[in-house]
């Protein structure tokens, strides 16, 4: 309700405290704020990945509104050297999955668009994962892309029953996964619901992505899974550049660099866009640990 709330979202950007809170987890609303913070994490000696804000797009225009961002993006990027070392997340759901009717079809041909201006900025595209209802949409427009974008990355979500077999799916040369634990509220059906089956189902998908040839993408602010991810890499022998650590922006941030100055690779998740508010209520309402981890946050860098 209230990521809907227009008067609530003045109030919320206004408020000395909560404006600094927004600040902290949204670097802004444009291109050139967003690639402004991508050049300071860049140089901290950070990789980024950016998010332009928008989901559940019902309107073919606001869709194809989402690709130019993207495209404008990925162009300033690339002009200002940074596309090295900055990736761009999407959402399927923002360039018209869930359009009536062909949907999956735009979807699948915006995300192509944005993987080809990827390329010739000189970086890549990963597809972010939302709710279970989308999960296999989102794998078959990847196996599409990869076809002709072997370079795409995926997002898996461990705390989904099948998500093991997912990834010995994708735990191949040259695959790229990025594996969170998953933060929209799933019916038991289909996901673990306690805190000690999600852990435990992260470890097993994570085993799984570091005994394989793919290229694991640890994301979790956990201290113990960052312990384990660590332990498995020395374990199956990897080298620090054949895996990576994901947070997101404003978390965890001397964390970051900890892990940076020990040789590793970090990357930054880096959301920006007019559509913060909707994105950040909904993150914190998806699950109430989110509020409490955010609330933490604020007074934690740790």
């Amino acid at each position: 309700m209230l990521s809907r709330s227009d008067r609530v979202k003045g109030l919320v950007t206004t408020m000395p405290v909560s404006s600094a809170i927004v600040a902290r987890y949204v670097p802004g609303e444009s291109t050139p704020e967003a690639v402004d913070v991508v050049s300071e994490l860049v140089a901290s000696g950070r990789k980024v990945t950016l998010d332009f804000l928008g989901e559940d797009t019902l309107d073919e225009d606001q869709a194809e509104a989402t690709v130019t961002a993207y495209l404008e993006l990925l162009a300033e990027l690339a002009q200002r050297g940074l596309a090295a070392d900055a990736e761009v997340s999407v959402k399927l759901s923002a360039v018209g999955q869930a359009l009536p009717g062909r949907g999956e079809e735009v979807a699948a041909g915006n995300a192509r668009t944005i993987c080809q201006a990827a390329r010739d900025a000189g970086t890549t595209v990963t597809l972010d994962m939302e709710d279970h209802t989308t999960t296999d949409s989102t794998l078959e427009i990847l196996r599409e892309l990869r076809k002709d974008f072997p370079e795409t990355g995926a997002v898996l979500q461990a705390y989904l029953r099948r998500t093991e077999d997912d990834c010995r799916e994708l735990a191949i040369e040259g695959s790229r996964v990025r594996l969170c634990k998953g933060a929209y509220k799933e019916p038991e059906s289909v996901a673990h619901q306690s805190r000690r089956e999600v852990d435990l189902a992260y470890v097993r998908c994570l085993r799984i992505l570091m005994e394989g040839s793919g290229y694991p993408m640890v994301a979790s602010h956990d201290p113990h899974m960052v312990e384990i991810a660590g332990e498995l890499a020395r374990r199956t022998g990897r080298d620090p550049s054949t895996f990576e650590y994901q947070m997101l922006y404003g978390i965890r941030p001397e964390e970051q660099l900890r892990l940076v100055g020990e040789g590793a690779t970090v990357r930054v998740y880096v959301p920006y866009g007019q559509e913060w508010y909707g994105y950040l209520m909904r993150r914190l309402a998806e699950r109430p640990q989110n509020l409490s981890f955010f609330a933490k946050s604020l007074i934690s860098t740790k």
